[in-house]
C-alpha cells in the first residue's frame, strides 16, 4: 500500500500489523500533515465479527473526547477495505523500552500513574512508552484506547 493514496492520504510507510489491521504513516495532502491511518484488509472485512469489532473501535474513539485521548479525524472504505485516520503518535513502544529489562520502579510507577488503567487490558506491544507522550492500550474487547502522557 505504500505509495497508494485513500483520498486525501498519501500512504507514506508501515507502522505495523496485527489481527485488527494493519497501521500506516500517510500524508493528508488537504491539512498537509502526517496522520496514522488504520485499515482493515479486504480479506478481514469480509469477516462480520472483525469488521464489526473494526467499526466498533473506530466509532468509539470518535466519540471520545478527552485531551488525553487519541483524536480520530476520518474514516472511510477505499477499495473495500474499511479504514480509520487518526493523528499520529511517535515514539518507542513500551515493548521496545523494555527489551532491557525491568524498568526501575520510579518510571513504572510514573508510567501506571499516567495510564491510570486496570493492569489487564495493557498490552506491551502497541503501548508506546510516556517519554513519547502517546499511549495506546490494544485490544480491549471493545476498542483501542489511545492515550497521551500529560506534558
Amino acid at each position: 500500500m505504500i505509495g497508494a493514496s485513500l483520498n486525501q492520504y498519501r500512504i507514506t510507510a508501515s507502522i505495523g500489523a496485527g489481527g485488527m489491521g494493519e497501521v500506516f504513516r500517510a500524508r493528508d495532502t488537504r491539512l498537509n500533515r502526517d496522520v496514522a491511518i488504520k485499515v482493515l484488509p479486504k480479506d478481514f472485512a469480509s469477516d462480520a465479527d472483525r469488521l464489526r469489532r473494526f467499526e466498533q473501535e473506530a466509532k468509539t474513539l470518535a466519540a471520545l473526547n478527552h485531551p488525553n485521548v487519541l483524536t480520530v479525524h476520518d474514516a472511510g472504505v477505499h477499495e473495500g477495505a474499511p479504514y480509520f485516520v487518526s493523528e499520529l503518535l511517535e515514539g518507542e513502544t513500551l515493548r521496545e523500552e523494555m527489551n532491557g529489562g525491568a524498568l526501575p520502579v520510579r518510571k513504572a510507577t510514573d508510567y501506571a500513574l499516567q495510564i491510570r488503567a486496570d493492569s489487564r487490558i495493557a498490552k506491551p506491544a502497541p503501548l508506546t512508552s510516556p517519554a513519547a507522550c502517546g499511549f495506546d492500550f490494544g485490544d480491549v474487547d471493545f476498542s483501542h484506547v489511545h492515550y497521551r502522557c500529560a506534558a
